[in-house]
């Protein structure tokens, strides 16, 4: 959930790091921080809050640093120990000659504590990443070897890492590794660099190469050495990124979020780029390896995945169920991981991710890989653990997401959803023809739907600023529109702090009726279909109570201006298809209450953008 960088070269240390760190910032953070080696010393530089309070501090103790060639850096999002500049990373040993920033959670840190506070450790901070500052310095003393060090460190570490390591006594060197928390290596020309993400280093070089788990790289200016864990030397792997540095960018747009919706159209025609070419050509997913017979033995598919992903996931199931008849069970994979699980090879086991390193779903996986389940995994990151862990995969091809509230990367899961589905039902034979083709001609029309939509945003903005100042909020839909007032509600949540909450439709009389009043806006969610009587209904029974009521259809029917204060119009689109347009509004009413609000859209509090920690 936070950030890393490491740079080994001879330009300038300070700004490499800060510059890949401020590309980092949409992960989420709450105080930042960098080591350096200049002058034969450690030096390390510590701020709270926003990185430009580094920077600023940085730039007062420049000609502390200008000789450095070697230094890691670091954003924090709180765990172990309250956000503050004690607790931010990078953390260091009893000497101060050892700096060490990290990623994850270590879980035996407070047996490990105990163990070096009785050899004399004295720790200053109440994070678990101090620990492995003593204990590599421990393992140094004994060794004088930095990569011996870290090698015989980790093995006692449980739980979850990524590390970057430097000592004043060993020149021009980052000694990183990883388990179960992304790291990658960035490849230059006489300089090297680590990073958690590739934003960080895009900049600089295209090259890199994955750590694989308990891998051990040792970064000199004009080499890099990779080991696995019983100190065997690798041939490392370099592979290609596959981004420009010009993702980062809003393009003109006041917030990376606002950018982000109104990329999305491209994004679902990049998503069908290859995959569709017309409507009544069977769909192609190449990367997804399940044939008629795999499909015959298949008694369920289990979906897992968190926040964002997993509302993707429950109208995953609706479309699945609706086209294939193969039951589909949904659940958190923060949940699933705790109990006992049923899946085997009968099985095909979905994970969705965005980032593809989310903890708890890639342990959900892991899980259900060992129970000799097939695995499909959804992720924008084909390069991500959760890819390399697939045994069929579908690459949502979002491009890089930079505001933390997801938005275009959950139109693109739903996409993967959607043709994945029709991919399953053309394999069986299990939906009508006709009917297939009439929903893949609704998926070809979506972005010009969409395009049009986004043209017309005044009456959302008139809306959010209406409705800018309510304490909580109400979604309610039903059927296969449950997950988008859930997923409307989250995003509402997100980014204004309003305290919102998603509902089916049906069940508002079984107690949140008693919430109603004057001062609660509902927001239904009535697409046409074999549901609109009945959610329309259910708004009868809100405008009773007194509510403020909104609307969000592609009806057109007159009598609604009779119930509603506010009907925000989308193009008509077909009832299983009308999760992806009834979320666009949903993301815009979201964004602009919490611009009105003057909140951090990109950045709310609290949240990261990569849950790398269960």
């Amino acid at each position: 959930m936070c950030g890393i960088v490491g740079y080994v070269g001879k330009k300038n240390v300070a700004e490499i790091l800060t510059g890949g760190l401020s590309a980092l910032e949409y992960r989420g953070y709450d105080s930042s921080g960098v080591a350096v080696l200049a002058d034969g010393k450690t030096k390390i530089y510590k701020a709270e809050g926003k990185l430009q309070n580094l920077k600023d501090l940085l730039k007062e103790k420049q000609d502390e640093i200008i000789t450095a060639q070697v230094g890691i850096g670091h954003i924090r999002w709180a765990t172990h120990g309250i956000p503050n500049e004690v607790n931010a990373h990078p953390h260091t040993c009893n000497c101060g000659k050892l700096a060490v920033v990290h990623n994850g959670i270590i879980e035996n840190y407070k047996e490990l504590r105990e163990q070096l506070e009785a050899k004399g450790c004295v720790f200053k901070s109440q994070t678990d990443t101090e620990t492995v500052a003593h204990l590599v310095a421990q393992k140094y003393g004994e060794t004088q070897d930095l990569k011996e060090a870290v090698r015989l460190a980790t093995s006692e570490l449980e739980g979850a890492y990524a590390l970057c390591i430097i000592h004043q006594d060993v020149e021009n060197t980052i000694v990183a590794t990883k388990r179960n928390a992304p790291l990658l290596i960035g490849v230059g020309e006489g300089e090297n660099f680590a990073a958690s993400d590739v934003p960080a280093i895009i900049e600089h070089t295209k090259r890199a190469i994955y750590l694989n788990d308990n891998q051990i790289a040792v970064l000199k200016p004009n080499s890099i050495e990779l080991f696995d864990e019983n100190n065997n030397k690798i041939e490392p792997k370099v592979e290609l990124l596959p981004w420009e540095p010009i993702a980062l960018s809003k393009m003109g747009y006041k917030h990376f979020m606002l950018k982000e919706i109104h990329e999305q159209p491209d994004v679902i025609r990049n998503f069908l780029s290859g995959k569709l070419h017309t409507a009544n050509e069977t769909t192609k997913l190449d990367e997804v390896k399940l044939d008629k017979n795999t499909l015959k033995n298949l008694n369920r598919i289990q979906v897992v995945a968190c926040g964002t992903s997993l509302h993707a996931a429950m109208v995953g199931k609706y479309i699945i169920e609706e086209l294939c008849e193969i039951p589909v069970d949904v659940e958190a994979s923060s949940e699933y991981i705790y109990r006992k699980t049923v899946t085997d090879e009968h099985t095909l086991v979905i994970g969705v991710s965005q980032s593809g390193e989310t903890a708890d779903t890639l342990t959900a996986i892991k899980q259900s890989k060992a129970r000799g389940s097939h695995i499909l995994i959804i992720t924008n990151r084909p390069d991500s653990a959760m890819a390399r862990e697939a045994d069929s995969l579908i690459p949502v091809n979002a491009g890089i997401e930079v505001s933390v509230a997801a938005t275009k990367s959950y139109v693109a899961q739903l996409m993967a959803f959607y043709l994945l589905a029709i991919h399953l039902a053309e394999i069986k034979g299990s939906y009508d023809n006709s009917a297939l083709t009439e929903l893949k001609n609704e998926l070809m029309l979506l972005p010009q739907k969409i395009e049009l939509f986004l043209t017309k945003t005044d009456k959302i903005q008139k809306c959010s600023r209406m409705y800018s100042s309510s304490k909580n909020f109400i979604f309610i839909a039903r059927g296969i529109n449950y997950a988008t007032a859930l997923e409307g509600a989250l995003k509402l949540k997100e980014i204004s702090y309003i305290n919102a909450t998603g509902y089916p439709a049906g069940e508002l009389k079984h107690g949140p009726i008693a919430m109603l009043d004057e001062t609660l806006p509902v927001l239904s969610i009535m697409m046409k279909g074999k549901v609109y009587e009945k959610i329309l209904s259910n708004a009868q029974e809100s405008k009773a109570r007194n509510a403020r009521m909104i609307a969000l259809t592609d009806s057109t029917d007159e009598k609604l201006d009779e119930i509603f204060d506010y009907v925000l119009n989308v193009p008509s689109v077909h009832e299983l298809i009308s999760p992806i347009m009834a979320i666009i509004p949903l993301q815009l009413l979201a964004y602009y209450i919490a611009e009105f609000l003057g909140k951090d859209v990109d950045q709310p509090r609290n949240l990261a953008k990569s849950v790398t920690v269960e």
